[in-house]
């Protein structure tokens, strides 16, 4: 039996940034993993696969609309969907082998096969490498699975989960999207683009739940600009194929009938068969591992992060929390400040927030004043031919402390790390509105927004 200092179940992106940064401390480390390679979800079937196919598809879009604008005429475009697929299987295969090398660089043994408890300090392997390993701490770290709803059966095929969505062998003549979350949405715009029909499912009376509402309704114009079709409160109870097509039921709605269907309604934590029980661990009333400010669990030296702890479900959020699970084994400090975790939805255009939103303040009762400036004053979103969206900074009424920036707009995924960074550090709108900015940039419009909190702004 193989001894090591630190054992954990799972190589997504919790699971291998921990194992590394527990190996820059010196400790023995094993990384165990079911998947053929590591990286888990996001960077399998998740994050970076849906970013490859977003890219290409804009870039046809582009092709085939846009760029008459610019004075470049282009005639027969034709859409080659086994390149485009091959190509994102490239991205992700390159990045799959780069996290390899980087367990092995820094001594990282990595096990592939399920990885299950077997009781305190005990961990069973199952797979490639059948093995048993002693541990001194276990680290779960196995993220999420998709989710379904009762009702709907999932057959991998004609109604499938958003890793189905990433490898359709042709465009579907109509696409049904149940879930108008990020996922869904991202994958209904890569297939529309691509020529697809989609009409969009969702049980709330909105898109995008938990998004700034100014920001969402703003989304959703611009969406159905590009063809994406909307049926709000719509409450789907049942889906299922027929000769060779696809049954949608709603309730108090006729059965809507289409090619695929996607079913995009969140996700939940994997942890079935991880031999919870063993330890005496169970989980939560929301299917969570609870964990405390160190994120241990009840059972000793048992630690857990990601997505198994609860939301939000995001990959850099589950690394944030590898590295500082693992400082605070080996240090006693390490902390994860989760009013300054981005999100990002890579949609066009796209969409970025971090802190709290205005809706959260109003229900809070926290004063604040807001300031906001259109990316058509901006002279880069001009040059880019990116005109729509705004940034929305809310900041404090009494200390001006900057509370949340909302963007929704060209390349909103990169600006809000200013953002991000400036309420990392307690900053003010005043701090963010002082600082120069580079002109013509996209970045104009941050400083612009932190001026109009003041009424300040310039261009506008």
């Amino acid at each position: 039996m193989s001894v090591y200092d630190l054992a954990i179940i799972g190589a997504g992106p919790g699971g291998y940034v921990a194992a590394i940064r527990a190996a820059q401390f010196g400790l023995s480390v094993a990384c165990v993993d079911e998947n053929a390679v590591p990286g888990g979800t996001c960077l399998r079937v998740g994050c970076i696969p849906s970013k490859a196919m977003l890219e290409s598809s804009e870039r046809f879009a582009e092709a085939r609309h846009a760029l008459a604008e610019h004075g470049v005429t282009v005639s027969d475009v034709r859409l080659d969907l086994n390149a485009m697929l091959r190509r994102k299987d490239r991205v992700v295969a390159d990045l799959t082998k780069g996290v390899a090398s980087l367990l092995k660089k820094n001594k990282v043994t990595h096990y592939r096969g399920r990885g299950r408890i077997d009781g305190p300090g005990r961990v069973i392997v199952t797979g490639d490498d059948d093995t048993e390993l002693s541990a001194k701490r276990i680290l779960i770290a196995t993220g999420s699975t998709p989710a379904s709803l009762p009702g709907v059966e999932i057959d991998g095929d004609r109604i499938g989960t958003s890793t189905d969505a990433l490898a359709y062998e042709d465009v579907p003549e109509h696409l049904i999207v149940i879930g108008a979350g990020y996922i869904g949405l991202e994958m209904g715009l890569i297939w529309r683009r691509l020529g697809a029909r989609v009409t969009v499912l969702e049980f709330l009376d909105r898109i995008l739940p938990g998004t700034d509402s100014e920001i969402a309704a703003d989304a959703q114009k611009l969406f159905e600009r590009q063809g994406l079709e909307f049926r709000l409160s719509s409450r789907v109870t049942a889906t299922h194929a027929d000769n060779g097509e696809c049954v949608v039921e709603c309730e108090n709605a006729d059965p809507l009938r289409c090619d695929r269907v996607l079913v995009a309604v969140g996700r939940k934590p994997n942890i079935d068969r991880l031999g919870l029980e063993t330890i005496g661990l169970e989980a939560n009333e929301e299917g969570y591992i609870p964990v405390n400010e160190r994120f241990a669990t009840t059972a000793d030296q048992v630690f857990a992060i990601g997505d198994v702890i609860g939301p939000p479900m995001l990959a850099h959020k589950a690394e944030e929390e590898g590295i500082a699970c693992v400082e605070q084994i080996v240090t006693g400090h390490g902390e994860v400040n989760y009013d300054a975790i981005p999100a990002v939805v890579y949609t066009q255009p796209e969409i970025a927030s971090v802190g709290r939103t205005e809706d959260e303040l109003k229900e809070r009762d926290v004063a604040y004043r807001k300031g906001v400036f259109p990316f058509r004053a901006n002279g880069r979103a001009r040059a880019l031919g990116q005109i729509d969206g705004k940034v929305k900074v809310l900041a404090d009424a009494d200390t001006d402390r900057l509370l949340g920036v909302h963007i929704i707009g060209p390349r909103a995924g990169d600006l809000i790390a200013e953002a991000a960074v400036a309420i990392e550090f307690r900053a003010s709108s005043e701090d963010l509105a002082r600082c120069c900015h580079a002109h013509p940039t996209l970045a104009e419009t941050l400083k612009e927004a932190s001026l109009d909190v003041d009424g300040r702004a310039i261009h506008v």
